[in-house]
């Protein structure tokens, strides 16, 4: 029987810091495999606009900087830390980014392609050739994200597919989530979502040992509370404290019921860490506070179709 050890997070949203982190716990825990369930990319863009002095101008954090041209760099990985995409650019540029809204996503688009292109750089230096790393994009990442991770010769792209984590054991991977209020690229009706679903699991040779990497949790668990958001996406409060609310999938706790795979990998709600049994399945949520630069994550041994070890990890 084949007995594997893997790292499993999720939701980084552009945290170099966290990223590290995840490649670095491929030898500090001699893993035969990191899965990463999406949510990669950043979401905040910082104009560093060049002045006819040479200085640069530039907001963070609700501060206002002025640098030389040797300080940009450092302001560069500053933003970097925080999870934030430093640019440089020009006066006309900014203004263009500021007005023109099609102009400014295409350009975030990128910037978080070569983002990526950036991190995957890093896996030869940090990983061993013998671990494994799948990837799956989540619904926060748009698609140009996907040829990225496709073309990387150390990555096992897994979006909409089941891939080998062993001989023995498979990872179905799926990035989609149901409707948030957010918009965000990779959404689906729930309907839409469970035909898809069960599409994937069609693939799958063997389900018992089968590992469900779903970036969007099952409805109505521990791991998928979150805060509900009124009409402008606040919060809502009632008395003192923030009212929490179910956000999870049911098409993906109806997948999770009728099929019981080993173990069942997902992320998408930050503020809901932990894990949960839904029957056999034991399904985990490590949460993120990818802001705070916190690496949070599971470490997960299985063989055969049994689980040996379930661990938290924080760094």
């Amino acid at each position: 029987m084949a007995r594997t050890r893997f790292l499993f997070s999720s939701d980084f949203h552009g945290s170099e810091t966290v990223w590290r982190k995840f490649l670095n716990a491929a030898r500090i825990f001699d893993l035969d495999a990191l899965i990463l369930s999406g949510d990669m990319t950043a979401k905040v863009m910082v104009p560093i606009i060049r002045q006819p002095d040479g200085t640069h101008r530039a907001s963070l954090l609700g501060r206002d900087y002025v640098l030389a041209e040797e300080e940009v760099p450092k302001f560069e990985e500053k933003c970097r830390l925080i999870a934030y995409i430093p640019y440089r650019t020009t006066p006309e540029e900014a203004h263009r980014i500021a007005t023109d809204e099609d102009y400014r996503e295409n350009l975030f688009e990128q910037l978080e392609a070569e983002t990526i292109r950036h991190w995957l750089s890093l896996i030869p230096d940090r990983v061993p050739e013998k671990c494994k790393v799948i990837m799956s994009p989540g619904n926060d990442d748009k698609f140009s994200v996907d040829e990225v991770l496709r073309s990387d010769p150390r990555v096992i792209y897994g979006s909409d597919e089941v891939v080998w984590l062993d001989d023995e054991h498979e990872v179905l991977c799926c990035g989609w989530a149901n409707k948030t209020p957010f918009n965000s690229p990779r959404e689906l009706s729930e309907e839409e979502l469970e035909v898809k679903l069960e599409s994937l699991v069609a693939r799958v040779r063997n389900v018992r040992k089968a590992v469900f990497c779903i970036h969007v949790p099952p409805h109505d668990t521990p791991i998928d509370t979150a805060p509900a958001l009124d009409k402008d996406l606040r919060p809502i409060v009632r008395g003192s404290q923030v009212l929490m609310i179910p956000v999870g999938s049911k098409a993906v706790r109806r997948i999770i019921e009728k099929y019981q795979p080993l173990v069942a990998l997902h992320g998408h709600v930050h503020e809901s860490p932990g894990f949960v049994r839904i029957g056999r399945t034991q399904c985990l949520n490590p949460g993120s506070e990818y802001n705070e630069g916190i690496f949070k994550g599971f470490l997960v041994e299985v063989e055969g179709d049994r689980i040996l070890r379930l661990q938290r990890v924080e760094a």
